[in-house]
């Protein structure tokens, strides 16, 4: 799986851009939200979804991880597939779905062109609780700190330390430091155990 790309913008264009990365050039089908947010320099960084069909592999790119997940989520449902979440994200910003999801606002959803009735219903009934446990502040901070909590005790297990006093050092330092690195909780969680 290929999460990122960062390398020479060679084409910007409202539905996708091309970039080189050691020689390589990618096509990344873009949102016209991170055409926008793009940087008008020559060096880019996108977080990027690949999709696997039987006669097509795509890569999808994201200014930002909040979009890259809302997307994932988008085409985890059924009948919404890359293009409609692609179109999603090009008409409605990152907080918009967020708050339409979460409010169970069906017209909104709907407003967006190849999303009938029913997908909007499907929408809202499979993401309305993964959309509020998800995402706090427009950031991913609660899977990123799971991940990172996940990686650091697991770390401090093999290190010899007892599992549920690890766990509670790093929920400690996690409700001072939200977006702590492993490496980070390692080292605090290694000064209070």
């Amino acid at each position: 799986m290929i999460t990122h790309i960062k390398g020479k913008l060679v084409e910007k264009n409202p539905t996708f851009v091309v970039i080189e990365a050691n020689g390589v050039g990618y096509w990344l089908n873009i949102s016209l939200n991170t055409f926008s947010n793009l940087p008008n320099q020559e060096s880019v960084f996108l977080y990027t979804h690949l999709s696997i069909k039987e006669d097509a592999h795509t890569l999808y790119g994201f200014i930002t991880k909040v979009e890259r997940e809302i997307f994932r989520l988008l085409i985890s449902v059924s009948g919404v597939g890359p293009s409609i979440a692609r179109t999603m994200l090009s008409s409605m910003t990152t907080d918009e779905i967020q708050r339409a999801i979460a409010s169970g606002n069906v017209s909104l959803i709907q407003s967006v062109k190849g999303i009938g009735a029913k997908t909007a219903q499907r929408v809202l009934v499979d993401l309305r609780d993964k959309i509020s446990n998800t995402f706090v502040n427009d950031e991913v901070f609660i899977n990123e700190s799971n991940t990172n909590k996940n990686e650091a005790l697991s770390a401090l297990e093999v290190l010899g330390f007892n599992k549920k006093q690890a766990e509670k050092v790093l929920d400690k330092i996690l409700i001072e430091e939200k977006t702590a690195t492993v490496e980070t909780l390692i080292k605090k969680a290694l000064k209070n155990l």
